[in-house]
């Protein structure tokens, strides 16, 4: 009977999941022959819906979400205005707002807006985001605690006094991020889930590029993204001469991570002392690579041994876009890397108080218009 408890216990634990929403959004001004407006929509680090404003292309990616699309054409319809005229005629405002207030007049200007929700679906709890870049840089973002704007850089001081005058607007964000978002969220999770539930491990590798060069431990094929790869020094996890890198995106919508190990200062007779760890959410056990120079992969020696790491697809989408997320934009590659490192994002505020909250935000209500554009 002790057994069998345990046993549910653990299955009951196992089966924890925290999901996100991330919508990325970019608008550009003096970029020639690139989208003014694009965006895209991911679920648990999955591409969803990428939208294109100039093209009018609004095209789901997954199959479970053309079946939403199809079996709610209200839903789609919200997508689609929010993506070619909401989407386009707010950024537009807002960038030209921008360069007044700057005082820019020519020039690349890109504005990019990351906002969303993560939900663990065991404690019901949900904590919501909305972050603005400006120009390839953190601009301004909504502290959900205090209810203010946050200026992250001098330039953006301006624009957070202006939106902190208008609590109309912020209090609408905040309703939207923590609690229609999550009801998106658990929507598509729902529609998703034989999908979104699955857990693929990965292939791990030991590369290196020159023989003092730090051994990276490489782990692609895997999904989903939440997931952890550390070096570990006599079973302790190490941060000292350890480099980390971003996870990435593979063409099949699975993951690759890196983790990288400087060994100039450890003698040959240590290696062994070392390994590296794999471990995915939701799975009991981990992925131990022992640190074997037999086993390391190598750009030098014997021809036809070298192997790199698997080039990430190319993804765009509008703020950071995330980055990861649209190949196409060469405008979301700029900033997406940059707020796919952030977990925390504002909601997009309006320019001119209430004439441009109507302006923005036509007679539908919030709770049926999809976060794109809201």
């Amino acid at each position: 009977m002790k057994t069998l408890f345990l046993l549910l216990l653990f299955c009951h634990v196992s089966s924890a999941v925290k999901h996100s929403l991330k919508f990325f959004v970019t608008g550009s001004s003096g970029v020639p022959k690139i989208p003014e407006f694009v965006a895209a929509l991911e679920v648990d680090g999955s591409l969803v819906v990428y939208c294109d404003g100039n093209k009018k292309i609004l095209e789901p990616k997954q199959d479970w979400m053309k079946k939403i699309f199809e079996d709610d054409p209200q839903h789609f319809e919200q997508y689609t205005q929010q993506c070619f005229e909401n989407g386009p005629n707010i950024f537009k405002v807002w960038i030209n707002n921008l360069k007044q207030r700057l005082n820019q007049t020519e020039g690349i200007h890109i504005l990019q807006e990351m906002f969303g929700c993560e939900w663990d679906d065991e404690t019901g709890e949900v904590n919501g985001f909305i972050q603005f870049g400006y120009n390839g840089e953190d601009f301004i973002s909504l502290d959900l605690k205090t209810s203010t704007w946050i200026a992250l850089k001098p330039q953006a001081v301006t624009t957070k006094l202006k939106w902190d005058t208008d609590k109309a607007i912020i209090k609408d964000s905040e309703n939207f991020i923590t609690r229609f978002s999550p009801e998106f969220l658990k929507k598509y999770v729902s529609y998703g889930n034989s999908s979104l539930q699955r857990k693929d491990l990965p292939s791990v590798s030991l590369l290196q590029k020159t023989p003092s060069s730090p051994v990276s431990c490489h782990a692609t094929g895997f999904y989903p993204d939440s997931a952890t790869l550390i070096w570990r020094k006599d079973g302790e996890e190490i941060h000292e001469d350890v480099d980390h890198g971003e996870i990435l995106h593979n063409h099949d919508g699975s993951f690759q991570m890196s983790v990288d190990l400087n060994l100039s200062s450890v003698t040959p007779e240590d290696w062994r002392r070392y390994d590296c760890v794999f471990q995915l959410s939701g799975v009991k056990n981990d992925i131990v690579t022992k640190l074997d120079k037999a086993k390391i992969r190598t750009n030098w020696g014997k021809p036809g041994i070298r192997i790199d790491k698997e080039e990430p697809s190319n993804i765009t989408i509008p703020i950071t876009a995330t980055v990861v997320v649209l190949a196409v934009v060469l405008i979301a590659v700029i900033g997406f890397i940059v707020y796919k490192k952030r977990a925390n994002r504002p909601p997009r505020p309006p320019e001119n108080s209430t004439e441009l909250s109507e302006k923005l935000n036509p007679e539908t209500s919030r709770a049926n218009t999809p976060p794109c554009t809201q």
